[in-house]
């Protein structure tokens, strides 16, 4: 496994954002070109056969859209141009993005939308309890966008759609991704709000080393993410907690290896490693493709750390297979 450094991206720091009308959405290079970084040009890489998707056969995936458009919801799925959409719409899972398709953040990695958001929409956890239930999932995730305009960070809304779940789809598992909270006694509003109502599996995603935090997460703290996980499980012992990294971004063997080690020391039970793939020319570029055997490497070397699972491999995102790496935790029946 090569432990190779990549070209450092200078930053450069730019103008304020114009002003935007609550809802309108700020895309690719309109939402990149107002970050607080850019990017030097680099080589854009080929891709290696490895992360290539093959796109199934059949119509699963626009029935599945209709279903979700007829019942104003939104999966991060489609947002975030998650590779493996084909195969989990298919076999009809997804991640649900709650709290509206506009964050308030510009990380360089995503594609969701930046911009003001819209009010909560009060109607969307009944809405969704009844997807989950039209569906007959066992398992859901639910996500969402950024949400700094909040007090609560959107917290009573997360508990409000776990509530809903459970009094439709009583047996269904409950795994929530959820945004960092950072801000002034956010933290502490949003873990005693879900305190009242916890999820089955609680899940936040690192999603870089953290040196690379200026140019890849701008806006948040990667000692503050760390506390997040470690507290909520201070407070849900029996909950197991969840996180996620990706690759490609600049980071060497030796710093993944160093953040797998810090989350392990902030009781994180379960973690995913996946390939970061460009979801636009705009974004942050791919500086490597590491290869199926480092990342089996880094799964073997995460499982020594003492995770309860480790899924690790280029395609893995943080929602992929989730139901499987629950119940390998013990979680899902």
């Amino acid at each position: 496994m090569s432990d190779t450094s990549t070209k450092t991206i200078p930053l450069a720091v730019i103008g304020e954002p114009a002003s935007l009308q609550p809802g309108a959405k700020q895309v690719a290079g309109d939402k990149i070109a107002r970050s607080p970084v850019q990017f030097a040009d680099v080589p854009v890489l080929r891709k290696p056969s490895w992360i290539r998707v093959r796109i199934p056969s059949g119509n699963s995936v626009a029935l599945l859209k209709a279903k979700l458009r007829e019942n104003r919801l939104v999966t991060v799925c489609e947002e975030a141009s998650c590779p493996n959409i084909h195969e989990c719409f298919g076999h009809g899972t997804a991640t649900f993005m709650i709290l509206g398709e506009v964050c308030t953040r510009r990380c360089s990695f995503c594609d969701v939308a930046h911009g003001r958001p819209k009010p909560p929409d009060a109607s969307e956890p009944d809405n969704l309890a009844r997807t989950v239930a039209d569906m007959g999932l066992k398992y859901v995730v639910v996500t969402s966008v950024d949400r700094d305009d909040l007090r609560d960070g959107g917290a009573q809304h997360f508990v409000d759609c776990i509530a809903a779940i459970r009094r439709d789809s009583p047996r269904t598992k409950i795994e929530i991704l959820t945004p960092d909270f950072r801000g002034k006694g956010r933290m502490e509003r949003a873990l005693e709000i879900l305190a009242g109502n916890p999820p089955d599996v609680f899940n936040h995603n690192v999603e870089t080393v953290p040196d690379l935090y200026p140019n890849v997460r701008p806006g948040a703290d990667y000692a503050w993410s760390l506390r997040l996980l470690q507290q909520f499980k201070a407070q849900h012992p029996g909950v197991p907690t969840k996180s996620g990294i990706m690759l490609g971004l600049g980071e060497t063997l030796a710093q993944v290896q160093a953040t797998l080690g810090d989350l392990r020391a902030h009781d994180v039970d379960m973690v995913t490693i996946g390939q970061y793939l460009q979801p636009s020319a705009h974004h942050h570029p791919v500086l490597r493709y590491w290869t199926p055997d480092e990342f089996k490497a880094l799964e073997t070397f995460g499982m020594s750390l003492g995770f309860s699972h480790v899924a690790s491999g280029p395609l893995v995102r943080s929602s992929y297979h989730a139901d499987q790496q629950a119940m390998e935790a013990g979680v899902a029946a």
